[in-house]
């Protein structure tokens, strides 16, 4: 396999590069500070085709393939990792849910709007008492005639205040039956469907977290993706595909912390040399260069096998958790490398720390994405 950049990634590297460089970088600590989520960012990215990466040109989409898609989220996270996460979660959860299992119908009612950014999407699966515990899940839907009445909360949903649309996955059934749950689109303007609390956050702070509620909530039935009871299943389908998205988002943090560690260390002189001329630097970066090729391997092959329409449950996993860890070590040792300076705000490294711990928890934690593996190769 050759995973060289074809000529579309180097067009969308570099788009991504001028437009970070103009309109995220010049504000970005501010917003990181007043944890301000710049929406206004989002949407510039819809005018770039970045929200619509793999949604076919025909429904107002880029239609690009995961290669693409992971080269904009790694590009995008070197930038900021936060927005590099909203980018993600809008094109991966919301749009690709809808994109995967809506018909032909709904795909035109909602796609295109996606696509362009005209609206912003969120994704709701996890809940207050159940994260990776999906089949305990406390919100329900019962079916009244035509329309279905929804009640309860999820939590830890990016855009979950912001969004104009929403795929919520809610009980429909027994609790603990895998084919007890049901995947509904949710527009703005529904009536008791509204945002809750927003969580106050170690890193990722540029990229809303916040809480949906659901008060009788009252949804047609034509809103429903696929068939009743087929929810949990579609969502661990785009979960495989969310993986990917988490994992080119951690080569993006990795590599940016790679890089501005390798830059600082041939520039910072102690003892009437430069830091990278001692081995204990040099054998930090080389640790952080060499781990950083895995995760991208990992990820590209991943993406190659999703490109293919080959299973990747296993693939992608393995990306994830292999690409999340190697992003929190390297922003670990990239701190380490800069001294104090790298626990100061004024250089990228100490944000790199902050946002890469998310990745080992998003979309299912390292203890889960070890799970998935060994059940996998064991079965």
């Amino acid at each position: 396999m050759d995973f060289g950049l074809n000529e579309n990634q180097q067009m969308i590297a570099q788009m991504v590069r001028d437009f970070g460089a103009k309109e995220i970088t010049p504000q970005r600590d501010q917003w990181d500070e007043e944890q301000y989520f710049p929406i206004e960012v989002m949407k510039k990215l819809g005018e770039l085709g970045l929200m619509g990466v793999l949604v076919p040109q025909e429904y107002g989409g880029a239609g690009f393939g995961y290669e693409e898609y992971v080269t904009a989220i790694m590009e995008l996270a070197k930038v900021d990792p936060s927005i590099g996460l909203s980018m993600a979660a809008h094109n991966s959860l919301c749009t690709g849910h809808i994109l995967q299992f809506a018909n032909d119908e709904q795909k035109k009612r909602w796609l295109p709007k996606l696509a362009t950014a005209e609206w912003l999407g969120a994704w709701g699966l996890t809940e207050p008492n159940t994260g990776s515990d999906a089949g305990n899940m406390k919100t329900t839907a019962v079916q009244d005639g035509d329309y279905w009445v929804i009640n309860g909360a999820k939590n830890w949903i990016t855009h979950g205040i912001s969004r104009d649309i929403a795929v919520v996955i809610v009980r429909t059934g027994e609790i603990g039956d895998s084919h007890g749950m049901t995947a509904f689109v949710i527009e703005n303007g529904t009536e008791g469907f509204k945002g809750g609390r927003k969580e106050n956050k170690l890193g990722m702070r540029l990229s809303e977290t916040a809480e949906m509620i659901f008060e009788d909530c009252r949804v047609h039935k034509d809103n429903i993706l696929g068939n009743v009871g087929e929810g949990f299943i579609q969502a661990m389908k785009v979960l495989d595909g969310g993986r990917i998205s988490i994992a080119a988002l951690s080569l993006g943090i990795a590599e940016g912390a790679y890089e501005a560690a390798l830059a600082y260390s041939k520039e910072r002189h102690q003892f009437n040399q430069p830091i990278s001329s001692f081995q204990g630097i040099a054998f930090k970066l080389a640790d952080m260069a060499t781990e950083l090729e895995g995760a991208k391997l990992l990820t590209f092959q991943a993406a190659d096998l999703k490109n293919n329409g080959k299973s990747v449950t296993k693939e992608s996993a393995m990306a994830k958790y292999y690409a999340s860890e190697v992003a929190v070590k390297n922003s670990v040792e990239a701190v380490q490398i800069f001294g104090g300076y790298g626990y100061t705000k004024d250089y990228p490294v100490e944000k790199y720390y902050r946002d890469s711990k998310l990745c080992t928890i998003g979309e299912g934690t390292s203890e889960i994405q070890k799970l998935v593996i060994s059940r996998s190769i064991l079965k």
